[in-house]
């Protein structure tokens, strides 16, 4: 989800449920997780308006430096003691370079393409997830499940459109970023075991800081206006006020129960897009994510049963 936006899975699955769950705390990790979901809305918007007047790569610089410095007033060696220490160092710069991948692919598509139409391909991030997760964390998926991936994949090719004519190249930077993102996903998943959720965020925007700062000499474009200075400025912000959300929301709640909101960001999208920049979406764009979300929640659907079967020891069928 979003050079910001795809960041809406956490961290670090190993927040979920640290705390006794009640309906009060679930109803407020919900309101949590869709006011996250309009941080990283306005992060993409944001990047999409300031790639009118930059390149791509500073705004990407811009993203991570205003980041690093906006949650460093609350995540630093002071207030967390051996922050930077991690048990698996290169597995953590490998999350953090695929994440950068992941937002330059986003920040160089959202020059050509409609907000909604990023964000529907990168709904099928989960379906790659599921993919991915056999061969690398043991967890194939059954029939079911395949089914639900065929079906969504379906979906992106329905926004994508690959027939000539109708794809526009920039939808081929959104489908790879996606796919850097599944792996992304998965290397949090795995990250989780070893790590504090605190060490991976610190670690994404720092090294993305690192990586980028050079590239900055041949890409630097004086901002014309003040509005500009605030937007390069604000970027990083919605998306550091946005993962702070999310990790609050899933210390209060499971991710099976918080997942199903991370789609209502393509109401805000939708609402952005036409706003700022009049775009309107088309049929196909509205079909196909549809779609792409009707399998997504499918799979949310089945991962649920699974969960709830593994709790109760009754049998149920979730291939």
């Amino acid at each position: 989800m979003s050079g910001a936006a795809r960041e809406a899975l956490p961290e670090s699955p190993e927040a979920s449920g640290t705390r006794p769950e009640t309906p009060r705390q679930r109803s407020l990790a919900i309101a949590l997780m869709c006011v996250a979901v309009i941080g990283f809305a306005c992060c993409d918007t944001t990047a999409k308006f300031l790639n009118r007047s930059f390149d791509p790569l500073m705004t990407t610089w811009a993203r991570y430096a205003s980041n690093v410095l906006l949650v460093s007033l609350v995540l630093n060696p002071v207030t967390s003691p051996r922050l930077m220490h991690s048990n698996r160092l290169p597995l953590q710069i490998v999350r953090s370079a695929l994440l950068l991948g992941c937002t330059v692919l986003n920040f160089f598509a959202l020059r050509y393409l409609q907000l909604t139409q990023t964000m529907a391909i990168q709904f099928a991030m989960p379906l790659l997830v599921v993919l991915l997760a056999g061969p690398f964390l043991g967890e194939w998926a059954g029939t079911r499940r395949l089914a639900a991936v065929a079906v969504g994949f379906a979906g992106v090719l329905a926004v994508v459109r690959p027939t000539p004519g109708t794809l526009h190249p920039a939808a081929l930077l959104t489908v790879a970023s996606t796919i850097l993102y599944a792996f992304y996903a998965i290397v949090t998943r795995m990250l989780a075991r070893h790590d504090r959720s605190s060490t991976t965020l610190a670690y994404s925007g720092l090294v993305g800081v690192i990586l980028m700062t050079p590239v900055l000499p041949f890409v630097w474009t004086a901002p014309p206006t003040l509005l500009h200075w605030l937007l390069l400025v604000a970027i990083g912000g919605f998306a550091a006020a946005a993962h702070y959300l999310l990790i609050l929301a899933h210390a209060r709640a499971p991710a099976p129960v918080l997942s199903p909101f991370i789609y209502t960001q393509i109401i805000w999208m939708a609402a952005l897009g036409y706003l700022v920049f009049g775009d309107v979406p088309d049929g196909w764009t509205v079909g196909g994510g549809a779609i792409v979300i009707s399998s997504g929640l499918y799979l949310l659907y089945w991962e649920r049963r699974t969960r709830i079967s593994h709790k109760t020891g009754k049998p149920a069928d979730v291939r």
